[in-house]
């Protein structure tokens, strides 16, 4: 495995400091995961068998900083020239509680590797880049197959958030069909789905919308019954326009769970109040008569294409970029002070809402003396 941050300073000191005392460590999970595919890491972990006052101890000794975040569950995170580090002794499951399990600490690397979600996330490399895959997630990388490590419905029963998770990964890494045993794990655990917060449900349904295209896993939340568990009435139909018309955008995600459709969802995913106003707004944009020089004036060009792209995908007509952009550059050339003193108050407000209103139908054309003067905007 090679990646850029492998021989960085950061990694290259936190590794050299516990391996300096005779310890074995490895960076795990998703940085390495990400590097095999030739992806940058957004964190990069690491694991060990050094015990946590080990491990802080070794690392202070070379002069880096350790705060003890997790220290419960063999955590500490190292600070080298302000980038942190989450350094993680081998752990084993002692007993489990849905999110929270008691653990012990343990010896080997094959123990550590037991306890993690999918195949995926157990892989391990040392210092040089080297591989360790004790539960075949190589394979299953490069075969684009989301896999649970060991008993697909254990390790559901330990977490329920992994039902999600599971599909998100498909959504991201997964091509072709879900892997089966694990499909039928899902669609088993669904009433544990109740027992999730709404925030970690948001932060998971939001990561999976936001994959370049999730329709496919999409489709199998959907068969599994688990969409209809945490998003009822909704339907992925219109998502699957939306897709085929966003034409190199961006992925977004807000955009995209608007097109589900359904009861108002910002309640049950505890959306924060700028994600619920912009659902509220494209979702009641989407549903007016606006033409797109209008949605572009009204919401500026983003979400003027944003909500012509969700009215396209409820079957409404398809989107006019140059119309759109028109509008979001387009500025009202007529001022409340240019209509008084003769007009004050509410007839004042009337009077310019008016002005603005005929000025947006007729395409932004009128010019400020023309829509003061001609008779045809009195």
């Amino acid at each position: 495995m090679t990646a850029p941050w492998l021989t960085a300073p950061g990694p290259r000191a936190v590794m050299a400091a516990i391996t300096g005392g005779g310890h074995r460590a490895y960076f795990v999970g998703g940085c390495v995961r990400d590097a095999v595919l030739g992806a940058g890491p957004t964190d990069i972990d690491l694991t060990t068998d050094a015990r946590p006052d080990r491990v802080t101890a070794l690392c202070e000794a070379t002069g880096l900083a350790v705060k003890p975040t997790g220290i419960d569950h063999g955590t500490v995170t190292v600070i080298v020239a302000g980038e942190p580090f989450e350094v993680t002794t081998f752990r084993r499951d002692v007993q489990t509680f849905g999110r929270h399990a008691v653990v012990a600490f343990a010896d080997r690397l094959e123990d550590d590797a037991a306890r993690r979600d999918f195949t995926m996330n157990a892989l391990y490399a040392d210092a040089h880049g080297d591989v360790t895959d004790p539960t075949g997630g190589l394979a299953d990388l490069s075969a684009g197959r989301v896999r649970f490590v060991g008993d697909a419905q254990s390790r559901i029963t330990e977490d329920y958030l992994r039902i999600l998770r599971f599909f998100r990964f498909h959504a991201w890494y997964g091509r072709g069909d879900p892997d089966p045993a694990a499909l039928t794990a899902c669609a088993g655990g669904v009433p544990g789905l109740a027992a999730l917060s709404a925030e970690r449900v948001r932060t998971e349904v939001l990561k999976l919308l936001a994959a370049p295209d999730p329709r496919g896993a999409l489709a199998a939340m959907a068969g599994a019954g688990v969409l209809a568990a945490i998003l009822p009435g909704t339907a992925t139909a219109p998502l699957e326009t939306l897709i085929a018309l966003e034409q190199g955008l961006p992925p977004d995600p807000v955009l995209r769970l608007a097109s589900l459709g359904g009861p108002d969802p910002s309640a049950r995913l505890k959306l924060s109040q700028a994600e619920a106003r912009r659902l509220s707004r494209l979702t009641e944009a989407a549903g007016g008569p606006m033409p797109d020089h209008e949605l572009g004036y009204r919401l500026g060009a983003s979400d003027g294409r944003a909500a012509a792209l969700l009215r396209a995908a409820r079957g409404g007509p398809t989107p006019d970029p140059a119309a759109i952009a028109h509008g979001a550059a387009a500025r009202f050339p007529v001022r409340a002070a240019d209509l008084m003193p003769g007009l004050s108050g509410e007839a004042l407000g009337t009077r310019l809402a008016a002005l603005e209103a005929a000025w947006i139908a007729a395409r932004f054309k009128p010019t400020k003396s023309e829509l003061l003067s001609d008779a045809r905007f009195s």
